[in-house]
């Protein structure tokens, strides 16, 4: 269960070398999954990071003395070949943290078809191919959560951005029925719904954030959220809370929702 995740002190009596929990955090290299991977590591967690960027994926290694395990997820091997080598080299993975996604921003007709597969490959297609492999362990051991990084994106879909944000939205309904299913196996699932983030992410698809509202959150405050949610057992977190509000304003009355969309969104 994930209330089970405490914190470990390296300086506690606790043994904090093999008995540790581990968390499998992808997207690594920079963003939400380099900071994720630092509060975890200060909670005394044992590392596995896959990313992209080998040098920054090192870097965050280092920083917190975790495992690099580079790979390519939208290789037709490469999700399977990430959790054997994970498990391997851990012998369980406690905790995963699906965080690596790619962006496009501009109108969908424009979009080249190569762009297209990339961004549902890499969000939802790798995602759910990985969350595949790794969730057999987790299920054979009666305990883990699985940690899906989402968007608002998901939630109530931005214009501009029509391929990802049914690419978080396809990860959200994966969540809510992966959840059904696992239950009773002691294995849980947090989605976890962030709004902008100040990080790399808008640089890397080549498209500035230039929205006045809502503010770019730091991607301290939503591996912060991670860490609760895990500690606690959560189910569904907004980055910031407030954001869960737009889509009960939808699923209530839909008509407002797409007035206040169309004039602010």
């Amino acid at each position: 269960m994930a209330d089970a995740f405490e914190e470990v002190s390296p300086r506690g009596g606790r043994d904090v070398g093999r008995d540790r929990p581990v968390a499998l955090v992808t997207g690594a290299s920079s963003g939400i999954g380099a900071a994720t991977a630092r509060r975890f590591a200060a909670g005394g967690w044992r590392l596995l990071l896959s990313g992209r960027d080998r040098e920054r994926l090192d870097e965050t290694a280092a920083a917190t003395s975790g495992l690099a395990l580079p790979a390519d997820l939208t290789a037709a091997d490469g999700p399977r070949l990430l959790a054997e080598s994970a498990l391997t080299a851990a012998g369980r993975i406690d905790v995963l943290v699906a965080g690596a996604g790619i962006g496009w921003a501009g109108s969908f007709t424009a979009m080249p078809p190569a762009a297209l597969d990339q961004v549902l490959a890499v969000n939802l297609g790798a995602t759910l191919r990985l969350v595949h492999e790794v969730l057999p362990a987790m299920v054979a051991a009666g305990r883990g959560r699985v940690v899906l990084v989402g968007s608002v994106a998901g939630s109530v879909g931005v214009r501009q951005e029509a391929v990802y944000s049914a690419s978080k939205a396809g990860v959200a309904a994966f969540a809510e029925a992966l959840r059904q299913e696992l239950r009773g196996t002691g294995v849980g699932v947090t989605h976890v719904v962030p709004g902008p983030v100040d990080t790399p992410f808008f640089e890397r698809r080549g498209t500035p954030y230039q929205r006045p509202w809502p503010r770019p959150t730091a991607p301290a405050r939503v591996a912060g959220a991670v860490w609760d949610a895990v500690r606690d057992g959560r189910d569904d977190v907004h980055v910031p809370g407030w954001l869960a509000v737009p889509g009960r304003v939808r699923g209530l009355v839909p008509g407002l929702y797409r007035r206040l969309l169309h004039r602010f969104g």
